[in-house]
Parts: structure tokens; sequence; C-alpha cells
């Protein structure tokens, strides 16, 4: 008997990506067309963002425990959150949430590390770039990192916000992430992250100066595995 996945969606196309990955790569796990129960809740994007931009994280809490105890009230057994940016207030709910959560960065740390990257760049929004959550989980594994510069965040936060997350996808956008990611190999980088479920839409290792850690599609998988051998 498998678990019952609980997707806490924040933006469309991230959450989407997940979703669709779980379906798709669930027949490992479950044969020919299986995957494991999965639920999704999703609030008002805008809501989320203006949290954010008035930096109201107890306000990200509520809105991430709203969509956990609906989840938990229709069979969810475990949660994900296909969004890099508001894993920042997970810490912040550890204790009130109803279930167990699967944290992005630490499954995509376990990765690099699995992999033997010693440095690895970091992007995402600015908000996430500009946290710890990534930092603390690469320094447990010894991991160092590479963040983008101000004016680098401030490119890709307005890429993301203002392109990725409507479904926008520009090859300037591409150059853009690739001048970034170049200047990450010169700094000694092994590998970027793709700190922000929406850029494995349009970075990948086909197009990347670096190796890349999907982020999206590692929580999924990682969610796969847990649903299976539960």
């Amino acid at each position: 008997m498998s678990e019952h996945i609980g997707i806490v969606a924040c933006s469309a196309e991230g959450a989407a990506l997940c979703y669709r990955t779980i379906c798709s790569e669930g027949a490992q796990w479950f044969g020919p067309h299986g995957h494991p129960e999965i639920s999704m809740h999703t609030p008002s994007l805008a809501e989320y963002v203006e949290c954010l931009e008035r930096n109201d994280w107890q306000g990200v809490c509520e809105l991430m425990l709203a969509s956990a105890n609906k989840l938990a009230s229709i069979g969810a057994d475990f949660l994900i959150c296909p969004d890099n940016t508001i894993h920042q207030a997970l810490p912040l709910i550890a204790s009130r949430s109803p279930l167990p959560w699967l944290h992005i960065a630490e499954v995509v740390a376990g990765e690099a590390a699995a992999r033997g990257c010693r440095r690895v760049g970091l992007t995402g929004t600015r908000w996430l770039v500009d946290s710890d959550t990534y930092p603390e989980k690469l320094a447990e594994r010894g991991i160092d990192y590479v963040r983008p510069s101000d004016a680098e965040r401030d490119e890709i936060n307005r890429i993301i916000m203002d392109e990725l997350v409507n479904g926008v996808f520009t090859p300037e956008a591409v150059a853009a992430f690739q001048r970034v990611i170049g200047r990450m190999k010169q700094a000694g980088c092994d590998a970027v992250i793709l700190g922000c479920t929406e850029i494995p839409l349009i970075i990948s290792d086909a197009n990347s100066p670096l190796p890349t850690f999907d982020s999206t599609r590692l929580l999924a998988k990682a969610a796969l595995r847990r649903a299976a051998y539960a």
C-alpha cells in the first residue's frame, strides 16, 4: 500500500511540472500507468507574493498550514512543496504541521553530495538566494556554494516572477541564465542548483554551462520513493 502524496502548491508552472513528474515516472515503482494517490491544494499566488513583498513570513506560514490542513483532511500521508522560496517558512511551521514534509533543499543537497560535488551555484528568486535555505543544507554536507551577484539576482528574479511563473519562456531568458551559470563555472562550481521550480522549464543539462540539479524533478522523485517504500 503506497502513501498518499499531498502537494502544497504555490506557483502553477512549478507545481504542474512536479505533479506531471510524479505521474509520468510513477511507473518505475508502480508498473505501467501507475503512480501513488496525489492531492494538491493551491491558494492564489497573489496571496503568497503579497506576503513575500512585505517580508511577512508568518503570513506565508499561515498559507502553507492552510493547505497542509486541507490535504491532511482528505487523507494525505506526507507533504511536499514544489516551491523553493517559501521553504524559508518551513522550520517555522514544523511544530504545527499536521503531517511530515520532504524538504526540497535537503533532497537537492543530498543529491549534490551523492554526486561528489564540492561547490555548487545557486539560482532562484531573490528571496531564495538571499536566504539560508540552501546554504544550511549544503553546509551540513560540507558543500560550498556561490550565489548570484546583486545585479544577477535582480535579473533572475524579474525573469522568474514576470515571465516563468506566467508560462512565458524566451531565448533572452535562457541566455541570461546561461551567462550567470557560466560565471559560476568560472568561480569553480561543479554544478548549479535550479532553485526555483520554474527554472527547469528553460534550463537543463542540455543547454547549461554546468550540470544541473533540477529541484522540481528531484523532489518529485523523492516523493515517489517515499510513497512506494512506506
